[in-house]
């Protein structure tokens, strides 16, 4: 194949390496850490305000995730994504524990999740609202695998099924088995810069 290996054949190089060179290939798991609750009285060891102040200088591309469950569309803008696996095939995205659209994609089982272009910072802002009918005026069509709704305009797609949910803190890590996907060859993504829309110049 070139001189390029898979997933299992640099795995096993690099434990005949470490073999050849005397050095362990396994090593023996590290004690559980003592784990208790966080007293009332006790400070969080960051300070939120700027936690988020630091984190924001990450910049990311932009999302939303959307499911059809038994009262229809469901989405949230989500920034919190990222491929995990490629095989299986896996995603993951992260949720607040407070989210109102969670229950619905939960509930549906699978979800689509819709990259974002350059200009589609306006379709962003309004599913980043709580409350609101986000999908009003907004075309979409089902997702092929899922029946997840598909936004018109979203360079790239991509149509999961969910496979597992870890907590995370004040939030809920999303782990998604990719059942189908398809993006444009040539498109510009939306970024997220402390607090801000860009784009990204080739």
């Amino acid at each position: 194949m070139d001189g390029v290996m898979g997933h299992a054949g640099m795995a096993a190089t690099a434990v005949r390496h470490l073999r050849a060179a005397g050095a362990p290939t396994a090593v023996e798991p590290l004690p559980r850490p003592a784990l208790r609750a966080v007293r009332e009285d006790e400070r969080a060891p960051v300070d939120p305000g700027e936690f988020r102040r630091v984190l924001g200088h990450f910049a990311s591309g932009v999302t939303i995730v959307t499911a059809l469950d038994a009262d229809g569309p469901a989405g949230f803008a989500c920034q919190s994504f990222a491929s995990l696996s490629l095989d299986p095939p896996l995603v993951a995205f992260m949720v607040a524990r407070t989210s109102t659209t969670w229950p619905r994609i939960a509930a549906a089982g699978t979800f689509c999740v819709n990259v974002l272009g350059a200009d589609q910072g306006p379709l962003c802002r309004s599913f980043a609202v709580s409350g609101a009918d986000k999908f009003a005026g907004v075309d979409w069509t089902p997702a092929p695998v899922t029946g997840s709704p598909r936004l018109a305009g979203a360079p790239a797609w991509i149509d999961c099924a969910i496979t597992a949910v870890h907590t995370g803190g004040d939030h809920l890590v999303v782990v998604g088995r990719v059942e189908s996907l398809d993006a444009e060859e040539e498109s510009a993504p939306l970024l997220f810069h402390r607090g801000r829309f860009g784009s990204f110049t080739p």
